[in-house]
């Protein structure tokens, strides 16, 4: 798909470095998706309740047809609400998404675990959208362990991913070891910790050793650990910004460093049902 760094996941290569598309209006996420294609992002992420996944297909369009990219050379996620977590609402929206994005999405992602209806409901309908062709993966998004674990057991098809919070704040060492344990990967969103990274003086200071900015010391420091991760923005320049982050390698010593920046008070975007929890990293 692209000579980026990229996680094969049950034969799918997914580069480590993406797009996001979070609280982008429509007007900016056709964009940026745009200006990031032609950046070089081959990796684009959306979901049906951030409302723009047309304007996202729209800027992979306007992409494709400036001669930037090829469609093939594009992974394209999005996400199914859990207002649609029943057979039939699933089904619909995946059909939906991908009529609005205008192309098959290469990943759907449940968005956030829901008690009802049953997980074995939902997933089984997330294996049947993609049997349908209406995706070419499926993975999950917000999952702690133990849920990640038991989606898997109800899944036929490989979830190839869980789409989490994840920054130099936030300890994940327990769901990272699950993923591995089950041949799947971490997706970090909010990689980059809402900006909040941008002052740290341990991030200030590796970054100046490498001539480097904070927030491309921490999209370095995430995909050395084989986590994707996908920043979003509307300024083409902290796009082109973050994309600069192949030219440079952390150290071990700089890593363990970076990983000692987290507490237990790190998390940014806790809207998890209350029927689950998140692992925990503290005991």
């Amino acid at each position: 798909m692209t000579d980026q760094p990229a996680i094969t996941v049950d034969g799918h290569a997914i580069p480590l470095l993406g797009f996001g598309t979070w609280m982008l209006e429509p007007d900016d996420a056709r964009r940026m998706v745009a200006e990031a294609l032609r950046i070089g992002y081959r990796h684009i992420d959306t979901a049906w309740i951030y409302r723009n996944e047309a304007a996202v297909g729209d800027g992979v369009r306007d992409a494709i047809e400036a001669g930037h990219v090829a469609r093939e050379d594009i992974w394209l996620t999005t996400k199914i609400w859990v207002e649609h977590f029943d057979r039939d609402g699933l089904l619909r929206q995946a059909a939906e998404s991908r009529a609005s994005l205008g192309f098959t999405p290469d990943l759907l992602l449940l968005h956030w675990p829901r008690k009802e209806p049953a997980f074995a409901e939902t997933i089984g309908a997330l294996n049947e959208a993609k049997d349908q062709g209406l995706t070419g993966a499926i993975g999950l998004s917000n999952f702690p362990s133990a849920e990640f674990r038991e989606a898997q057991a109800l899944s036929k098809a490989k979830l190839v991913t869980n789409q989490v919070e994840y920054h130099p704040y936030l300890k994940l060492s327990k769901l990272t070891a699950a993923a591995k344990e089950l041949g799947s990967s971490i997706t970090a969103w909010s990689p980059l910790a809402q900006g909040k990274i941008a002052d740290d003086p341990t991030l200030i200071g590796i970054g100046e050793a490498h001539g480097k900015s904070a927030g491309q010391v921490t999209l370095r420091w995430l995909i050395q650990q084989n986590v994707i991760a996908i920043p979003r923005t509307t300024k083409v320049s902290r796009a082109e910004e973050s994309f600069d982050i192949f030219d440079f390698q952390l150290s071990p010593e700089e890593m363990d460093r970076i990983h000692a920046l987290a507490r237990p008070d790190g998390r940014m975007g806790d809207w998890l049902d209350k029927s689950f929890r998140w692992d925990e990293e503290w005991a």
